[in-house]
């Protein structure tokens, strides 16, 4: 149903904020949930804590980290989510390239150097042309602040435990919508574009002059193809 419950669930370091401009234009026709992804430490168990807690029914939109946990979700309850938004995200694991850095990030955290992990992902999750824009880098900033180092610690352990989403890309018959940044560096198009080919009733979106935080970078576009999805039928 195209008035169905939505349930948002952020990215890492990310809280409710993430989606305030989304929230604020899509409530008033559905009720709309943020998740919680900071109390557990790895993808089935916060799927688990997301799903005990979701209505019966219901939309999910996950950005970054929380697009791992809709997968997972889809995993747990595919029979429970209508319509599925997988915004700057990817199927893939991690490499162990990557690994190595999220532990280095990780031994930061825990020696009490979180501004150095904030140092280190701000560049990573914005255009470049945004890097000098006060007011966004003041709210990611803050959901930074807000989640704190541990659990940064407990999202990190979550992500890199992550399994091969792929194969399950192609069991998932509901309206979907992928959409990316266009410079998006942390999971660049071409990870979107893997995800909206390998799921047959897909939507590709990619949005222009835009980073990893699509829906606080440009946040008008995302809402538009949001607001296309949740009344879209299935093919």
């Amino acid at each position: 149903m195209a008035d169905d419950p939505l349930i948002l669930v952020p990215g890492l370091t990310c809280t409710r904020d993430l989606f305030a401009p989304q929230i604020e234009a899509l409530a008033g026709a559905r009720p709309v949930t943020v998740a919680d992804h900071t109390r557990d430490d790895s993808l089935p168990a916060i799927a688990a804590r997301l799903l005990a807690r979701a209505p019966e029914r219901f939309a999910l939109a996950g950005l970054s980290m929380g697009g791992y946990i809709a997968l997972e979700v889809m995993r747990q309850a595919p029979g429970r989510v209508t319509r599925l938004a997988l915004l700057d995200t990817g199927a893939r694991p991690d490499t162990p390239e990557r690994r190595e850095w999220r532990e280095g990030l990780i031994r930061l955290a825990q020696q009490g150097r979180f501004a150095e992990v904030q140092a280190e992902l701000w560049p990573r999750y914005v255009h470049p042309d945004r890097l000098d824009d006060r007011d966004l880098k003041a709210t990611v900033l803050r959901m930074m602040a807000d989640t704190g180092p541990e659990t940064f610690v407990r999202q990190q352990r979550a992500i890199m435990a992550r399994p091969d989403s792929r194969p399950d890309l192609p069991q998932i018959e509901i309206p979907v919508l992928v959409l990316v940044g266009a410079e998006d560096a942390s999971t660049p198009p071409e990870l979107a574009r893997e995800m909206a080919e390998a799921i047959e009733w897909a939507s590709l979106v990619v949005v222009p002059d835009c980073g990893h935080l699509s829906t606080l970078e440009r946040p008008d576009a995302v809402t538009r193809a949001l607001e296309a999805w949740l009344v879209a039928e299935a093919a």
